[in-house]
Order: C-alpha cells, then structure tokens, then sequence
C-alpha cells in the first residue's frame, strides 16, 4: 500500500520499479549492485592510498573518480530502495533540490574527470619525456579543482533555474530522481530558458569533452601501434583501452539522452538510460580497473602480500 504524507510543496518519484515479479527482480539486483559499488570504490580509493607506486596523476585522477561514483550511486539509490520498500514516493521540495544539486555536481565533474584521464593517458603514452612537467602535480590538482567547480556551477544554475518555476499540473515526476528534465514537464510556464542552459551543458560537458577525447585517442592509437615494445605496447594498451572502455560506459547514454530530439525522447528510455550512467558506471568502473589495468593488479598483490606479512 502507497502512503504519502504530502505538503503543497513535496514531489513524487514514479521510481523505476514496476509492482511486479520483474520489479522485485530488479529491485533486488540492485539492492545488490548498491554494496558492491561500494566496496569497490572504498577498495580502489584505500588501495591507491596505500601503494605509493600509484601515487602518480593517473591514479591520483581515479581515486577521485571513485569519490565520484561513491557519492553518485549513494545520492540516488538509497532514496529508491526506502520507497520501494515502505511504498512512500514522496520526497520533499528540499530534499529534491538537494538530490537534483548533488545529481549534477558529480556528473558533471565525473565527466570532466573522465577527460583529463584521457589527457593524462594521451600524454603519457604520446609524449612520456615532457609527462613530468604536462601531469605534475600542480597541473593534476588543477584539473580535479576545475572538474568540480565547472560541475558545481552547472548544477547550480540548473537546479536554481528548476527551483524557482511554477507548477502547476501534478507533481509526480517519472523518473527515479528528482531530474530537471523530468521536473520541468510539470511546470506551467514555458521553460525555453531551460532548453537554452541544457544546449550549453551539452556542449561544455559532452561535446567538448568528446572532441577532446577522440583527438588524444587518434594520437594515442598511433603512438601505440608504432611503438618497438612489446611490453610498453601491452602497458600502454591496458591503461588507454580501460580509460576507453569507462569513458564509452559513462558517454554514450549521456549523449543518446541529451543528443537525441527531444520528440524522439520517452519518460521509459530516459530512464533505463539513466540507470547506466547513475547506477551500473559507479559500479563497473572499479572492477574494470581492477581486471584490466595492469599496475592495479600489481598494487593489489603487493598490498595483500603485505596485509599476510603482517599477520604471519
């Protein structure tokens, strides 16, 4: 039974679970998922804290892809598990401004981030005498600071601009996050505005992002398959194929959701896609660097031989 203690105010989340066998189903993996991502990313952040060989830029950028993911998943999927659970999908006009600010604070640092790996990669393997001085320290830090304040800025000027319309039709929202998108199909006013900020978050946060994605790639390909070493061809091809591989997890719902038309678009497919980039990515990324980069594993062996010294 749905219970909603409603003020004028408070929202309701449809969620993304139908009162079915396949909801349950659904439910439970998540449920599921939800401990895993974050484990992972506690083990990633604690195993580059402890192995000093990853005190490097690259890792320094992982460790706060993984702050990210930690935060993302735990910002989102708490919320959906309490309301399926106790059936109550009503969350406060705050607390659904407090998720749809942390919402796209971390997405849009989590794909800024995403990028200055790549950059990091293509640096390494393209130009790897000038690595110290293109990825010092200085360089690194600016990069992670930049990722969050242009995210925060973002998310700020689309949850204020959300926050501050009428509306005037039901308040349930069909999604399973307080989403602007979804919001604003509530609003009584036209929201043209909106439109506007989304087209230049598109193009700061994916289409810039991709250009400079794609072009180190190129770079990264070449100097890869010109490379004598067999060795530094396989260390260079494990890092920059699991940078490639969690950026294309992370990109492509993003850009299918915010690139395609609009009357193309649907409240389902809007939500199936969003649960890639919310939900299965904070997940996946640390098992994909865990599997896939070789330096991880090592770091790995090292720390575990080091725990049984310890204890023996």
């Amino acid at each position: 039974m749905e219970n909603y203690n409603l003020t004028s105010t408070d929202f309701i989340l449809w969620g993304l679970f139908p009162l079915s066998k396949i909801g349950l189903f659904f439910f439970i993996l998540v449920v599921l998922i939800f401990p895993t991502a974050l484990f992972s990313n506690l083990s990633m952040i604690l195993l580059i804290f402890l192995d000093t060989q990853l005190h490097t830029p690259m890792y320094f950028l992982l460790s706060q892809l993984s702050i990210i993911d930690l935060n993302h998943i735990s910002t989102i999927v708490p919320k959906m598990i309490s309301n399926f659970l106790f059936g109550n999908k009503s969350i406060s006009f705050i607390g659904c401004g407090v998720q749809s600010l942390f919402f796209l604070t971390l997405a849009g640092a989590e794909a800024l981030i995403l990028t200055s790996m790549v950059y990091d990669c293509y640096i390494a393997v393209c130009f790897p005498l000038h690595y110290p001085i293109r990825m010092s320290k200085r360089m690194c830090v600016l990069m992670i600071i930049g990722s969050w304040i242009m995210g925060s800025v973002n998310s700020c000027a689309h949850t204020t601009y959300a926050f501050h319309i009428p509306y005037c039709r039901s308040r349930a929202v069909n999604h399973f996050l307080c989403k602007v998108a979804a919001m604003l199909t509530l609003a009584c006013m036209d929201t043209w505005v909106y439109e506007y900020t989304v087209f230049v978050s598109t193009t700061l946060f994916l289409v810039f992002p991709f250009i400079g994605i794609a072009y180190p790639y190129g770079g990264v390909l070449l100097a890869v398959h010109c490379m004598h070493s067999a060795e530094g061809r396989k260390k260079a091809d494990s890092t920059c194929s699991t940078h490639l591989t969690v950026v294309t997890f992370y990109y492509a719902p993003l850009v299918y959701t915010y690139l395609h038309p609009r009357s193309l678009r649907s409240p389902t497919k809007d939500k199936v896609l969003a649960v890639f980039y919310t939900i299965l990515t904070p997940m996946l990324n640390p098992i994909i660097y865990s599997l896939r980069d070789s330096e991880v594993l090592g770091a790995l062996r090292r720390v575990i031989q080091r725990i049984c010294t310890v204890k023996i």
